[in-house]
């Protein structure tokens, strides 16, 4: 006979997000291969897309790694001619990328692939519980976010 688990016994929620990124990274890994992309070369072009010429720290908030990485990564997109970079005018020790025509022709291919795989993840769901699911995940993100935020804040002097 099954039984329902009890709530301590349900996997943490941090858990289940952790077990979806996963398989969302290899999916993608998966599907943009081919186009000599990974998942976070991807996100970086598609912060881009948004709002070129930022810096490389600034690519690195927004796509979700270390400066350090995104060291690297800027190279090597500018090595095979999907960014390049400039001085910043505002103050010439700065590098903004920009994505290249070649960049923007590479994005425009890969991003039906990516899309395709959101909405077989959403299948299953109504356009209602489409808009919950992402209004939650927003939501809890924020809530993290914020947290981290005030504790870089304390751990940085910033809290004093």
């Amino acid at each position: 006979m099954v039984t329902e688990s009890r709530a301590e016994d349900a996997p943490l929620t941090l858990y289940l997000v952790k077990r979806l990124e996963l398989v969302i990274r290899s999916l993608m890994d998966d599907a943009l291969r081919p186009f000599g992309l990974t998942t976070l070369q991807y996100t970086a072009l598609t912060a881009l897309r948004h709002r070129n010429g930022l810096s490389s720290a600034q690519l690195a908030r927004r796509s979700f790694v270390r400066p350090q990485t995104m060291h690297t990564m800027v190279l090597t997109l500018e090595k095979y001619g999907l960014i390049e970079r400039a001085e910043d005018p505002a103050n010439r020790r700065v590098l903004l990328a920009t994505l290249t025509e070649r960049g923007k022709q590479v994005l425009d291919e890969c991003t039906p692939l990516v899309r395709e795989l959101e909405d077989r993840m959403l299948s299953g769901m109504d356009d209602d519980r489409r808009a919950g699911f992402r209004r939650d995940l927003k939501d809890g993100y924020g809530m993290l976010a914020s947290h981290a935020n005030a504790q870089r804040a304390l751990t940085n002097g910033g809290g004093e």
